[in-house]
């Protein structure tokens, strides 16, 4: 049976959408896993979503708190508002309280990617301080780590790009992730597909 892995995300501007899609790739690229794409609910009033320019919705679909049990892992994707999580993705872990109780997501993996407005604006901050909710839920924090420093230019200071050791990131202020940022999210998929599959394999 493939292992499941539920990539769920807020994206406003679709940055997040677009690294997400990457990631699947990723990790669909691996025989045995599977990945689902999953948004959490809106938390914005339309009109300040108007206010803000923020794009229509896709067509993916929604998740409810009560799903999350059916995978066997997780990538959460959200841009960073003040170096943390985005407001509508915190109020979708908050939602989850039951299921902490329970630990019904405990020994679940989970790797996370972002995106900032800016070079400083968060990359790893947002990231770390995000780990809090999986140490409560007791799932397991996958970074991306350096694994393709070499053979997919992670160490490249020649163009800026988002992403770090911590996960796959992107920069809001274009259009959508570069081709390295895009390299880097579907690595990030395919390194975290094979951890989850050898998690699942030795507590089989």
């Amino acid at each position: 049976m493939a292992v499941k892995i539920y990539i769920v995300y807020y994206s406003m501007y679709g940055h997040i959408e677009k690294l997400a899609k990457k990631v699947q790739e990723g990790v669909n690229s691996v025989e045995g896993a599977e990945a689902t794409l999953w948004q959490v609910p809106e938390t914005l009033p339309s009109e300040e979503l108007a206010k803000l320019r923020a794009l229509p919705k896709s067509i993916v679909p929604i998740i409810h708190p009560n799903q999350l049990p059916e995978a066997d892992s997780f990538i959460f994707g959200f841009p960073t508002r003040f170096g943390m999580m985005a407001a509508q993705f915190k109020a979708f872990l908050d939602s989850t309280e039951e299921l902490c109780k329970t630990q019904r997501l405990a020994g679940k993996s989970a790797g996370i990617i972002t995106s900032t407005s800016s070079q400083g604006g968060g990359q790893e901050t947002t990231v770390l301080t995000a780990i809090t909710p999986l140490a409560h839920h007791g799932m397991i924090f996958v970074p991306f780590g350096i694994r393709f420093a070499y053979s997919n230019e992670f160490g490249n200071v020649k163009e800026v790009k988002g992403g770090s050791p911590y996960g796959a990131g992107t920069y809001a202020e274009r259009e959508g992730p570069t081709s390295i940022e895009s390299m880097h999210a579907f690595d990030h998929g395919y390194y975290f597909a094979n951890i989850t599959k050898q998690l699942k394999e030795a507590t089989a």
